[in-house]
């Protein structure tokens, strides 16, 4: 048996089979999730945008159009929901991610301090230097990064051009680079 598409499982949603949007939930609830917990430092908030998401996929199903893939749309609605999130409000950095950090390392690692130490300071200097990226920079960045989206589908889901998604992801590379050396 075939696996279905996502536009067709979306299309089958829109017609009234809910089995079809539990399939996509379940493919793409992952995917979707790193995408916020990348893009804040809050897990309540990622949450919070995460149910936010899937509400307007519901709630948009009878306009949905497979004119590009399912995924694009659907990273379209989290950017724009993400956008809106930092437009309203500055984020900030309350210490839930050390404590994450730590209750998500394996036992075996948490016996090694030193390792865990590193590997620590490693992702807290990357996610600082996200944090300082401006925000269409580091969008552009985790897009490509974390979804493996290629420019035009970035182009896409940001509403920009494609060089204005390759320079965006460009400036991010270079800032990036800088910061972590």
């Amino acid at each position: 048996m075939t696996e279905r598409a996502d536009e067709d499982l979306m299309l089958a949603y829109q017609g009234g089979d809910a089995r079809a949007f539990e399939i996509l939930y379940q493919r793409h609830r992952g995917t979707l999730y790193r995408f916020f917990l990348r893009g804040m430092s809050r897990r309540d908030l990622a949450d919070e945008l995460f149910q936010d998401t899937w509400s307007r996929v519901v709630t948009a199903r009878d306009r949905y159009r497979p004119d590009a893939k399912f995924t694009t749309w659907l990273l379209q609605i989290a950017n724009n929901l993400l956008i809106d999130h930092y437009r309203r409000q500055r984020p900030e950095d309350t210490g839930e991610s050390a404590e994450e950090a730590f209750r998500t390392t394996p036992t075996e690692v948490r016996d090694e301090p030193d390792r865990v130490l590193s590997d620590f300071e490693q992702a807290r200097q990357m996610q600082r230097a996200l944090a300082e990226l401006p925000l269409d920079q580091r969008q552009a960045f985790l897009l490509r990064a974390e979804q493996e989206l290629g420019v035009e589908e970035i182009a896409e889901v940001m509403g920009v051009g494609r060089e204005t998604a390759k320079s965006r992801l460009r400036y991010a590379l270079e800032k990036l680079r800088a910061r972590l050396r």
